[in-house]
C-alpha cells in the first residue's frame, strides 16, 4: 500500500538526512557561495566528507563555518580563527579556548577603541575644513 503525502510528512527524516548536507544546502543555509566553502576547506578549517566528488557537510562542519563567519565578521584573521578552532578540538573543557578568546576579544576591543578615537578626530578636522571652505566660498 502506497503512503499518502500526509503520511510521508508525518515521518521524521532520518538522522543522517538532517545531520549531513550537500554544498548547495550549506551555502544557502549560511548565505555564502560554494567558492567560500571550498576556500575554508582548502585552508583546513573545515573537512567535509566526500562521496565521489560530492562534498558532504556534517553538523560539525556547519558549526565550524558559523564560527568562522562570525570571526571574519568581527575582524579576526584566518590564523586567529584557526587557533581558536584548534583549541576547541584540543581542549574538551573549552577553558583554554575561552581564555584565548577572551584575550583576543579584549585586544580587538582595545584596537577598535583606538580606531574610533582616531576616526572621531579625523571627522572633527574634516568638519572644520568643511566649515572653513564654506566660509571662504561665501566670502567670494
Amino acid at each position: 500500500m502506497a503512503k499518502t503525502d500526509e503520511q510521508r510528512a508525518a515521518v521524521p527524516p532520518l538522522a543522517d538526512e538532517v545531520a549531513h548536507k550537500g554544498i548547495k544546502d550549506v551555502a544557502s543555509l549560511l548565505g555564502v557561495t560554494h567558492r567560500t566553502l571550498r576556500f575554508y576547506e582548502d585552508h583546513g578549517l573545515i573537512s567535509p566528507q566526500r562521496a565521489g566528488s560530492t562534498r558532504i557537510y556534517s553538523r560539525r562542519d556547519i558549526g565550524r563555518m558559523q564560527l568562522i563567519l562570525r570571526g571574519k565578521r568581527l575582524g579576526f584573521s584566518l590564523r586567529e580563527i584557526a587557533e581558536f578552532l584548534n583549541l576547541y578540538d584540543a581542549d574538551p573543557s573549552h577553558r583554554e579556548q575561552m581564555e584565548h578568546l577572551l584575550g583576543r576579544v579584549r585586544e580587538k576591543l582595545s584596537n577598535l577603541r583606538a580606531q574610533k578615537e582616531a576616526l572621531e578626530e579625523t571627522m572633527k578636522e574634516l568638519r572644520q575644513m568643511e566649515d572653513e571652505a564654506k566660509a571662504w566660498l561665501e566670502r567670494k
